[in-house]
């Protein structure tokens, strides 16, 4: 999918936004190209208590109310099992009560879209500068794996996917990236001059080095972009989406939960065992 900068004249109204994958609850409230408002809360365990509260807040503080929201946007994950079913529960209510459109977006994107936009505003390097630059998000996704993707913005300034949302082992996607962009660089007109990572880097350090060093190797600079996600990108996101004519069905709209980890396996096979039980 391309996602280039639509007309937001074509959105009538502000998107309200809420991601809660990542121990960050990111919410804000969006009007065009502009932040009307923006929370973050770093109380992951806390989310469910209070995210209903946040958002009245957040609306409030904007003099937004519902009715004139033009929709909701939610991360859909990857990322907390437990986190992305209380953003997603909360935005699917939400919309029903409300009668709004509901879009969700991948909270992997929005770390990737974020995070290209904030680091390249704090060094002040142009976006659409000779050649592609590749964004990796990554999240940790425990025993060396992160859940990740791959996208790209090309010297035009266009924004695309080139690798779905997935769960994989940190060291072979190191590699894997490496070994796609030499390929690009060598046989396209658009060589890929930077590659992004950007994300929680804590848990991944000897292979961001290591992605740093081949790709010096390769001539490509590499850029560690250590970055918590703001619920501006979810709406940024979104409003392109619904812009285009794109949303979800309120009822089947479901989290990208990829891969859950062995607890959350055997805690939600316990809970339907004791369901079935019941």
């Amino acid at each position: 999918m391309k996602l280039e900068q639509q007309d937001m004249k074509s959105i009538e109204g502000p998107v309200i936004a809420l991601d809660t994958s990542t121990a960050s609850m990111a919410a804000a409230v969006v009007l065009g190209h502009n932040v009307l408002g923006e929370i973050q809360s770093l109380a992951e365990r806390n989310h469910s208590v209070h995210v209903v509260t946040h958002l009245k807040q957040l609306l409030a503080s904007c003099g937004v109310n519902e009715q004139s929201l033009a929709g909701i946007a939610v991360g859909k994950g990857p990322g907390s099992y437990t986190g992305m079913r209380i953003a997603v529960s909360v935005a699917k209510t939400l919309a029903w009560v409300w009668n709004k459109p509901l879009i969700g977006v991948s909270s992997l994107e929005a770390v990737a879209y974020g995070a290209l936009h904030h680091g390249s505003e704090s060094s002040q390097t142009s976006l659409t500068a000779s050649g592609e630059k590749w964004v990796l998000p990554i999240m940790d996704a425990r025993r060396g794996q992160v859940y990740t993707a791959g996208f790209r913005m090309t010297a035009g300034g266009a924004w695309e996917r080139w690798e779905n949302d997935a769960v994989k082992l940190m060291h072979d996607w190191v590699d894997d990236v490496i070994g796609r962009a030499t390929a690009v660089t060598q046989q396209s007109s658009a060589p890929v001059s930077q590659i992004w990572l950007a994300g929680d880097l804590s848990q991944h350090e000897a292979e961001a080095e290591r992605l740093h060093q081949l790709g010096a190797a390769n001539g490509i600079e590499i850029i560690r972009q250590t970055y918590v996600l703001e619920g501006r990108w979810i709406a940024y996101l979104g409003q392109q989406l619904l812009a285009a004519g794109v949303s979800d069905d309120v009822h089947t709209f479901a989290p990208n939960y990829t891969q859950l980890t062995e607890a959350e396996v055997k805690l939600n096979a316990k809970q339907s065992e004791e369901g079935i039980k019941g």
